[in-house]
C-alpha cells in the first residue's frame, strides 16, 4: 500500500507547493516548460522540500520520457544502459537523485552526453553543489535553490491531503492547531509532514484528529539532517559563530540539535579548536577546561555528557575573545610561503664555521631574550599583535613590549662578552 506521501507526490507544475522564485509567472520553470527547451539543471535544497518531485514535474510538463538514476545505489551498467537508451530515442530526461554522490569518474563520463544535448539531467541533492559536485558538470547546468516550505504552504499540502481522493477523500476531520503542530515539526519538509498526518489517522478515533492524537503519534521534530550532509555542517558552524558572538542562548540551541545525533568526536572537534582559535590567550584555563569537559564527557557518556559540555560551552561563550595567536600562526605562514627562509647560523643543532663566542651560549639564561630568533631579512617582522581584551593578555603584551623596546642582535659574539651578572 502506497503511504500518503506518495499519493500526494504532484504531476504537474501547477500542483507543486511553494517555490515561487521558479515557478511564478517569469520563473525558470515556468518559462522551460513555455518555450518547450528543457536545460540541465542541479536542484540543491534540504530534505522533503520537493526537488525528485519539481524534476519529475517538469519532465511531465515538457512531455519528456524519463528515467531516475540514484547515485548511492546505481552502478556503471545502470547509468550505461540510460545512456544507450538514450541514443535509441534520440535523447532522454534523466533524474539524478544523490548527485553528490556520484564519484568523479561517473560525472566525468556523464560530460560529453549533457554537452551534446543526448542527456538532459537535472541533479537532486541535499549538499552545497558548489563543494560537492564536479565543477565541469556544474560548468554544463543551471544551479536552482529549492527551498523549504513554509508553514503555511505546509498546512496548505496537509489541508489538500484531507480532502484529495488521491489522499484521505474527506475521511478524517482535523483541527487546525493539529495542521500548525505538524507543520511546526516538519521544519519545512512536505513528505515528513503528509508521515506525520498519515501516522495521526491511525491513533484517532472515531475519524477525528485531535491535538492529544498528534502529541501521541508523532515523538520527535524532524531533526532535518545527518552527518554527511550541508545543514549538519551549518549547525556545527552555528555553534561556533555562537561562541564567538558571546551568545550562550544561541550555542545551547545549536549544542541540543548536535547532541540529538550523538556525535561526540565531531563535537569534541569543533568546540575545543574554536576554543584555542576564538579565546585563546584571552582566557586559557578555558580553553584547558574545555580539554577537561570533553574527557569528563566522554568517560560518562550521552546523556549525561550534555552537562560538562554544556558547562565549558557557556564558559567559552561569556569569556574575553582573543585570535591573536591564531592570526600569529597564519602570519608566519604566509610569509614562509611568500619567502622560506634558513634559521641563522648560530640557532643551527650543529653550527659550523662559528668560533665558540659566536655560538648560542645555553649556560646564559639572562641573554636569551636579547637574541635575534628570524632570519634577517625578516629581523624586523612581528607576527603576534596582542588583543588587549583581558588581564591575561594585557600582561603577556607588556612583556612582549619590554622585549621589543630593548631590541634584539645577530651579534652573538658581542652579546657573549657581556659579563654575567
Amino acid at each position: 500500500m502506497n503511504t500518503l506521501a506518495y499519493k500526494m507526490r504532484p504531476q504537474s507544475l501547477h500542483d507543486i507547493l511553494g517555490q515561487k522564485h521558479i515557478l511564478g509567472e517569469n520563473g525558470l520553470f515556468t518559462q522551460i516548460v513555455k518555450k518547450k527547451h528543457p536545460v540541465s539543471l542541479i536542484l540543491y535544497g534540504s530534505p522533503g522540500c520537493g526537488k525528485t518531485t519539481l524534476a519529475m514535474a517538469l519532465a511531465n510538463e515538457l512531455q519528456m520520457p524519463y528515467r531516475i538514476f540514484n547515485a548511492s545505489t546505481g552502478n556503471k551498467k545502470d547509468m550505461d544502459m540510460i545512456v544507450e537508451e538514450a541514443k535509441l530515442s534520440n535523447g532522454l530526461f534523466v533524474i539524478i537523485d544523490e548527485v553528490h554522490r556520484l564519484n568523479k569518474t561517473r560525472q566525468d563520463n556523464l560530460l560529453p552526453y549533457v554537452e551534446s544535448g543526448l542527456l538532459t539531467i537535472v541533479g537532486c541533492t541535499t549538499a552545497n553543489p558548489y563543494h560537492s559536485i564536479n565543477p565541469a558538470i556544474r560548468s554544463r547546468c543551471h544551479i536552482i535553490e529549492v527551498k523549504p516550505l513554509t508553514d503555511i504552504e505546509i498546512i496548505s499540502g496537509l489541508k489538500k491531503a484531507l480532502i484529495s481522493q488521491k489522499g484521505l477523500d474527506n475521511q478524517f476531520n482535523c483541527d487546525d492547531d493539529v495542521l500548525k503542530h505538524i507543520a511546526q515539526l516538519a521544519s519545512g519538509d512536505i513528505r515528513y509532514a503528509y508521515n506525520c498526518l498519515e501516522l495521526c489517522t491511525i491513533v484517532c478515533h472515531d475519524y477525528h484528529i485531535t491535538m492529544d492524537d498528534a502529541k501521541n503519534a508523532i515523538l520527535q521534530a524532524n531533526g532535518q539532517f545527518d552527518k554527511d550532509e550541508d545543514q549538519y555542517y551549518d549547525t556545527l558552524s552555528g555553534l561556533q559563530k555562537s561562541i564567538r558572538g558571546s551568545d550562550p542562548n544561541g550555542a545551547m540551541y545549536y549544542l541540543a540539535k548536535l547532541i540529538e545525533y550523538d556525535d561526540l568526536e565531531s563535537l569534541e572537534r569543533r568546540v575545543i579548536v574554536c576554543a584555542y582559535e576564538d579565546i585563546g590567550l584571552a582566557n586559557p584555563n578555558a580553553c584547558m577546561r574545555t580539554v577537561m569537559a570533553f574527557q569528563a564527557a566522554k568517560t560518562i557518556g550521552f546523556p549525561e555528557a550534555r552537562i560538562p559540555i554544556a558547562s565549558c560551552i557557556i564558559d567559552l561563550c561569556l569569556s574575553p575573545k582573543s585570535k591573536s595567536s591564531e592570526h600569529a600562526i597564519d602570519s608566519a605562514l604566509q610569509s614562509l610561503q611568500q619567502q622560506p627562509l634558513k634559521a641563522p647560523a648560530y640557532l643551527r643543532l650543529s653550527p659550523v664555521g662559528l668560533s665558540e663566542d659566536e655560538r648560542y651560549d645555553y649556560s646564559r639564561p639572562e641573554l636569551w631574550e636579547y637574541i635575534q630568533y628570524l632570519p634577517d631579512e625578516i629581523a624586523k617582522k612581528q607576527f603576534y599583535v596582542p588583543w588587549m581584551t583581558s588581564q591575561y593578555e594585557k600582561a603577556l603584551a607588556e612583556n612582549y613590549r619590554r622585549i621589543l623596546k630593548h631590541g634584539r642582535t645577530s651579534q652573538i659574539k658581542s652579546l657573549n662578552h657581556i659579563k654575567k651578572k
